[in-house]
């Protein structure tokens, strides 16, 4: 398990390095000087070279991107172009919105989807079977900002039910008013992934219970819950416990147009706005969080799923 682990996180740290590697070239590639921009529109060319000698703008390529890497191990970010605020403390403070949007919109799309994809298996073509194709068919076709735009009109609107928009942290404002403010968004991203998720647990559920280790468990008179608890929804887990890791990890930078729907200051918003500024440090900063959550939450899943399935481990030692 240990060799397992060390292997996993030799590859997380190669591919942060390709992550800052890529976002760095591609930000250089865009036909735009930031020392101008954060200048102004009138500034001389002086002002500029003194801008770009402060920020380091002026030095090699590699020699910028080499100095990111070693500041970035040490934990240090650098200071955003734009606000003079460290990137880090930046991150700090809009990671916890982005991950109660996550972490909310993922729990509920869980207790929507795993058991309409449940009944779905256990019982075809029932009501609850239906009920599960109907939302994956919406989910979808409707995009997240048509989705977030209707949820404010109907019900925070019109209705009254939510607060309009806007951000609540949970601190000063107490649990219920932070989930008040954060119940459209969960519904709204989770009605996107629940759909999946329902046809994922049954389609999984369907093919492992027409096994044979499944039949024979019912030919030695087993209980239908014990057959299902313990033959097929182990062996059923398993991909949705991958794709489960993928989303919330996906997520957790790209929900963007969530976040700017419903005004909540997170991740997203973040790495949107400092690339419009051409925010280098922040662009940075922002991407490669990101790509450190992915990692981590991939990392997290593959061990999960060495854990359900020893084989993983086995097959990884031979390759």
């Amino acid at each position: 398990m240990i060799a397992f682990l060390l292997r996993r996180l030799m590859w997380s740290a190669l591919v942060l390095v390709v992550v800052a590697a890529t976002t760095f070239a591609i930000f250089f590639a865009i036909p735009a000087n930031p020392a101008a921009l954060i200048a102004g529109k009138y500034a001389s060319p002086k002002t500029i070279a003194e801008i770009e000698e402060r920020l380091g703008l002026d030095q090699p390529k590699l020699v910028q991107f080499a100095r990111f890497l070693g500041r970035a191990a040490r934990g240090d970010l650098g200071e955003s172009y734009a606000s003079q605020q460290p990137v880090s403390s930046a991150i700090a403070n809009a990671f916890p919105k982005t991950f109660s949007l996550t972490l909310g919109a993922m729990a509920v799309w869980l207790m929507i989807g795993i058991p309409l994809g449940v009944l779905g298996a256990l019982k075809p073509r029932s009501i609850w079977d239906r009920m599960g194709t109907l939302i994956a068919l919406f989910g979808i076709s409707a995009p997240a900002y048509w989705l977030g735009l209707v949820f404010l009109k109907v019900f925070a609107d019109t209705l009254g039910w939510f607060p309009l928009g806007d951000y609540a942290e949970i601190k000063q404002a107490g649990v219920l008013v932070w989930a008040q403010h954060l119940a459209l968004p969960w519904l709204t991203l989770a009605l996107l992934y629940a759909g999946w998720y329902a046809r994922m647990t049954r389609s999984q559920m369907l093919e492992v219970m027409h096994q044979d280790h499944v039949r024979t468990a019912w030919a030695k008179g087993l209980a239908p819950a014990d057959v299902t608890r313990r033959h097929v929804w182990r062996n059923a887990l398993l991909p949705i416990v991958t794709m489960l890791g993928a989303d919330v990890a996906g997520l957790m930078g790209g929900a963007v147009l969530t976040e700017t729907v419903y005004g909540i200051p997170g991740i997203g918003g973040l790495a949107w706005k400092a690339i419009r500024q051409r925010d280098l440090p922040m662009v940075m900063g922002s991407v490669l969080f990101a790509a450190a959550f992915i990692v981590v939450a991939n990392l997290i899943v593959d061990l999960a799923y060495s854990a359900l399935d020893p084989r993983i481990r086995t097959e990884g030692r031979k390759a």
